[in-house]
């Protein structure tokens, strides 16, 4: 048996390892435990950044055939090279998980390779890819396993013909057809991403609309603008069955309020319903972890599940389901258990869709303070009255910003727009400080800028935008 550890993780994905570089930099003796053979988890090696890179990629050959005319540069015939994409995207991947393993040495941590079981608090037990298993001891346990993607009843994934977000990230052809199945955040990036490169795609969602949860008003924009760029929408469906065969994949799809079912076919079917937790052979019911019937690991508010000296974070513990909340999460367990005080905010977690417009959100919705009976006020300012968006040909969307009608407190923010994804940075601060719509208005943004835009809503909340 090794030297005991002040900390043990389990899972290097994006709470894990960034919990293990700072549990390293407050002194603790760090050891992570990772079964995939790659840090970085779901998010840096099959999810958000190889699609980011597989979007950005497929956006610039859009543009190519679609957009560049207008600006000047003419082209000649311009082909998709999926071999040289899918490549790019792998190298990408491939540096960033190779730059944690150097953090990691950087900062004294024990990578250790292998599937790990908890057998009692303070104890993990590895069991390696090739080897015999071995016992470490630790002080404290945190789980950081994240999720898994969510199954589909009646539907076998396959990752050939019927694919999870896995899957759609490693087709080695253009689809002709693919259906979508989900209108949520990895639905919509994924469907963009075949959509641009050449394949008719159809979103098949059960709710009344894609983005469920999402501010109304940016819902319809994007409805509208997605269905404008040639993505079909089928909603208040639901997906009975689904057949292979040689030629693709045929669907059985119900009207969710009843009535006949009719039959789908694409080439491709993915299923992106949602994630849920990854908690396999961890041996939670052996140590007594208690989780909810969902799955979930339930916490208190430092984190501690029932079981002393056992800890979790990120998407195995619920909430948002995103990389950069599991990074707070993993930092402010680290610095909890180094005797600071750590804290998460979770009212300022922004969400981003990165398809093109993006989408961008923050706090509550319009539709959340109503229901809450708080009143507010709105502040709305269009692209299209943006000179820097004007400049560069992509001027749809807008952002919107709500206050509090008595405080000028802003509660939330929602953009889709060109670059959301980033300009909602200036709202996560100033709602982290309690900031006031005023204070973005009174605050000089440079010119000729995107940001002017967010700057222009603030203004607006009191009716007083100056360029619309």
């Amino acid at each position: 048996m090794a030297d005991p550890y002040d900390l043990i993780i389990i899972g290097g994905g994006p709470g894990g390892y960034v919990a293990a570089i700072r549990a390293a930099q407050l002194g603790l003796k760090v050891a992570c435990v990772e079964k995939r053979g790659s840090l970085g988890g779901t998010c840096l090696n099959v999810g958000c950044i190889p699609s980011k890179a597989m979007l950005q990629s497929s956006h610039h050959y859009e543009s190519a055939v679609h957009e560049f005319a207008a600006h000047g540069v003419k082209t000649g015939k311009v082909v998709v090279d999926l071999k040289t994409m899918v490549g790019r995207k792998d190298k990408v991947v491939e540096d960033l998980t190779k730059g944690i393993e150097f953090l990691f040495k950087k900062n004294n941590i024990d990578y250790i390779i292998g599937a790990a079981t908890i057998t009692a608090a303070g104890t993990v037990e590895v069991a390696p890819q090739a080897g015999d298993s071995h016992v470490l001891t630790t002080q404290s346990i945190i789980i950081a396993t994240g999720s898994d993607v969510a199954p589909l009843p009646g539907v076998t994934i396959d990752e050939k013909k019927i694919v999870s977000s896995t899957g759609a990230l490693a087709l080695t052809k253009v689809p002709r057809s693919m259906i979508v199945v989900g209108g949520g955040v990895i639905g919509l990036e994924l469907g963009s991403v075949w959509r641009r490169l050449g394949a008719s795609v159809t979103v098949v969602e059960y709710l009344d609309d894609i983005l469920p949860g999402m501010d109304a008003e940016i819902v319809k924009q994007m409805t509208r603008t997605m269905k404008k760029q040639g993505m079909k929408f089928k909603l208040k469906s639901k997906v009975a069955s689904a057949t292979t065969s040689k030629d693709g994949v045929i669907l059985s799809v119900e009207p969710r309020d009843g009535g006949e079912p009719e039959k789908m076919s694409a080439d491709v079917v993915l299923v992106a319903i949602g994630r849920r937790p990854y908690s396999d052979g961890l041996g939670l019911d052996a140590v007594g972890v208690a989780v909810d019937k969902r799955g979930f690991i339930t916490v208190d508010h430092n984190f501690q599940t029932n079981v002393p000296g056992i800890f979790a974070i990120g998407d195995v513990i619920g909430g948002a389901m995103l990389a950069h909340k599991a990074e707070e999460e993993g930092v402010a367990i680290a610095e909890l258990l180094a005797g600071q005080s750590g804290h998460v905010n979770y009212d300022v977690i922004p969400g981003v869709v990165y398809t093109h417009p993006e989408v961008a959100t923050l706090g509550k919705t319009e539709e959340q303070l109503t229901a809450d009976g708080i009143a507010y006020s709105v502040g709305k300012f269009p692209f299209s009255a943006n000179s820097r968006a004007r400049c560069n040909g992509d001027s749809d969307g807008f952002v919107k910003i709500l206050a509090d009608s008595a405080t000028d407190r802003v509660l939330g923010v929602h953009i889709i727009g060109p670059a959301a994804g980033d300009l909602i940075q200036e709202a996560v601060s100033v709602m982290e400080f309690g900031g006031s719509a005023e204070d973005i208005a009174r605050t000089c943004h440079a010119h000729p800028g995107l940001s002017e835009s967010v700057k222009e809503a603030a203004l607006a909340v009191a009716g007083r935008a100056i360029h619309m």
